[in-house]
């Protein structure tokens, strides 16, 4: 007989594990779902955690090799890499034991299989040993998030060619490390290689780096890695790459064609993007619609066109981001529960673990532009602030945008230490509907990191005061 719930959630990452969460908060009867055998999805096993705990160890390391001395510390250093994934798995590990420990303490049940939607409100999971579960329900929610973006003609083999997940497991160092995209996940896992001695090459497409955050932001992103020794190659494009040899030879020419080069590297980490998974879920039998980007297709609260199926995260329209993915997954699940979920994708924030980072929430620069928005522009630089002086890290700066009538804060763009936090002061700023002086007025302590927002804010007025 088949088992009864009242959703079935299709995918265990951030997206889906928080979805089967909260219903079970909310005293529905829930199953997740997920074939990978550990839940977390992408972002715990082999993306956002891993990468994050690589950029923390490889910074502590450059630290220590490179600016102990000037502080005071004498130190001899030396990697250790099979101990520094060590200590990456282990922190996945117990990451994961903690998404079924939460799974326990709100009744969801966990099945470990490849699910099929086969009908509405029917979902059959193929198990490990064979057998199928068939498992019917009132609602399904479609949380299976996104896959590498492949590059055509390059087959990845995660040794040499490698995607984000060969790239938080090579055995050794490279000597020479090639970045296909300079996105986010290119640019973080390129750091964790340079900071550990690889000499690090990025190809990018457009002609600027990190597409779709600020641009003036991104210039000086792209300034600060070009002196911690990355080497840019904008609007170029990998047209093949010869494997034959020893080291890798990577034909490029400009995107808009024209003569080509050789690049030799070691290791190739293609990082142009992340597509939607929603292969083998029986989508097209039951009739749920995708769009040109192979999306499933929802409205405005998450349901798709056939009743009773719902979709959330990476899978459906919108940012990529396993941050977005939750609040989807607790709206969509207070849906269900005949509440009110919402979730607000103005006060959605985006990180760039680099050293600096880079944050951002809210509108930029560009988009007010296009949009014909009057706003007024507050700016502060880290090297005014006491607190960035005194941990030595003075790069970059904070910036806000406001209405230039009504003063309401529209966005806020970060590059310096800590960022990925200092930004979330403004996402609640812009989610109340604050204003700058709001951020202005309020008594930030001293010193902070937190008191170049507060300048920034200031300065949308005029009245920054350096310190």
């Amino acid at each position: 007989m088949a088992e009864q719930f009242d959703a079935v959630v299709i995918g265990g990452g951030p997206g889906g594990y928080n979805a089967a969460i909260r219903l079970g908060q909310l005293g529905l009867k829930a199953a997740c779902v997920d074939k990978r055998g550990r839940f977390g999805g992408t972002c715990l096993n082999v993306g956002c955690i891993p990468s994050k705990a690589l950029l923390h160890a490889s910074e502590r390391f450059h630290e220590a090799e490179k600016d102990f001395a000037k502080i005071g510390i004498k130190a001899e250093v030396s990697l250790d890499l099979p101990a520094m994934m060590k200590n990456k798995d282990k922190i996945v590990t117990e990451l994961t034991k903690g998404i079924e420990f939460l799974f326990k303490k709100n009744k969801v049940e966990p099945i470990v299989g490849e699910a099929k939607i086969v009908a509405p409100g029917k979902v059959e999971v193929k198990l490990a040993d064979g057998s199928v579960k068939t498992l019917e329900t009132k609602h399904i929610i479609i949380a299976t998030g996104s896959e590498v973006a492949p590059l055509p003609g390059v087959t990845i083999d995660e040794e040499r060619i490698v995607s984000s997940t060969g790239a938080l497991a090579l055995k050794s160092v490279p000597k020479r490390l090639l970045v296909v995209g300079a996105g986010v996940i290119g640019l973080e896992l390129g750091s964790v290689w340079r900071r550990l001695g690889a000499e690090v090459t990025v190809v990018e497409f457009l002609d600027r780096i990190t597409p779709g955050l600020d641009g003036e932001v991104c210039k000086q992103f792209q300034r600060i890695l070009g002196k911690q020794g990355f080497s840019f190659q904008l609007s170029t494009k990998v047209v093949g790459v010869d494997t034959s040899g020893k080291a890798l030879k990577v034909t490029v020419e400009p995107a808009a064609g024209g003569a080509q080069s050789v690049i030799e590297t070691d290791v190739m980490l293609v990082a142009i993007g992340r597509r939607p998974f929603t292969a083998g879920l029986g989508l097209a039998e039951v009739g749920v619609a995708l769009d040109s980007r192979g999306r499933v297709v929802t409205d405005g609260h998450f349901k798709t066109n056939v009743p009773g199926i719902w979709a959330i995260g990476d899978c459906r329209e919108g940012v990529m981001l396993a941050h977005k993915a939750e609040d989807e997954a607790v709206a969509c699940a207070e849906r269900i529960a005949g509440r009110a979920g919402h979730v607000n994708y103005d006060a959605i924030p985006g990180v760039v673990y680099t050293a600096p980072e880079v944050a951002s929430v809210g509108k930029t620069e560009e988009e007010l532009k296009a949009a014909g928005i009057a706003y007024k522009v507050g700016k502060f630089p880290f090297t005014a602030n006491a607190r960035a002086k005194t941990i030595d890290s003075t790069e970059g700066f904070a910036k806000i945008l406001a209405d230039a009538t009504t003063d309401k804060v529209l966005g806020c763009h970060i590059i310096g230490p800590e960022a990925g936090n200092l930004i979330a002061e403004v996402a609640l700023a812009i989610e109340f509907g604050a204003s700058s002086e709001d951020i202005a007025r309020t008594c930030h302590a001293h010193p902070t990191l937190t008191e170049a927002v507060r300048q920034a804010a200031m300065g949308v007025e005029g009245w920054t005061m350096q310190m």
